[in-house]
């Protein structure tokens, strides 16, 4: 696995998010840190259960000239129609929603039929590593005190079984976390082409 640094991740996350359009939902947007790297056409729709960071991001949105007022919902819950969304955004979600599974199964329900999603995140090291041993540990901690962070987690699993097929998919490590170099996940792919 290609080892890389928080610069180069950034510009990674930066590239794969500019590449979403239309109406897009970016789910635990946090504080719009991602503002920047949406390409200016994009309709954003953002989704924050924290309310400090809901608060933040309602002001960014504003400043950034997007007009939707954040949604205070989780990811397990999107108050959003069926398909309405053309393209989904989350970094570093996927390790802190309570249900990954009922997570994906929202943003296929509100993803256009063949609908882009764009994910970024850590994922568990591989079998028999000391990084799997340090994650697993760290997890009940980082659960309770990190926003629910999963440090013990690998979604492209569940997201091929919701259906989901990537078309690029990246894994490297990046040197700069904590405890040493964390496996990272970049999934840029699209949602079935027909609903369900």
């Amino acid at each position: 696995m290609v080892l890389i640094d928080d610069d180069a991740l950034d510009e990674l996350e930066r590239e794969f998010v500019s590449r979403v359009r239309g109406r897009v939902l970016e789910i635990g947007a946090g504080e719009g840190e991602n503002f920047g790297a949406f390409h200016p056409d994009v309709e954003w729709v953002g989704l924050e259960p924290d309310a400090k960071r809901r608060a933040e991001l309602a002001t960014r949105a504003r400043e950034w000239k997007h007009s939707a007022v954040p949604l205070d919902a989780r990811a397990e819950s999107i108050p959003l129609p069926d398909h309405s969304i053309d393209a989904v955004v989350g970094t570093y979600v996927l390790c802190s929603v309570g249900d990954v599974d009922a997570t994906l199964a929202e943003l296929r329900r509100v993803l256009v039929p063949g609908g882009r999603i764009v994910l970024v995140d850590h994922v568990i090291a591989p079998p028999g590593t000391l990084k799997r041993l340090v994650q697993l540990v760290a997890t009940p901690c980082s659960k309770r005190f990190c926003h629910g962070c999963h440090w013990d987690r690998d979604p492209q699993p569940a997201l091929e079984a919701a259906g989901f097929v990537g078309s690029d998919i990246r894994r490297f490590r990046v040197r700069s976390m904590p405890f040493g170099p964390v496996p990272m996940l970049l999934f840029d792919g699209r949602a079935p082409t027909q609903a369900g």
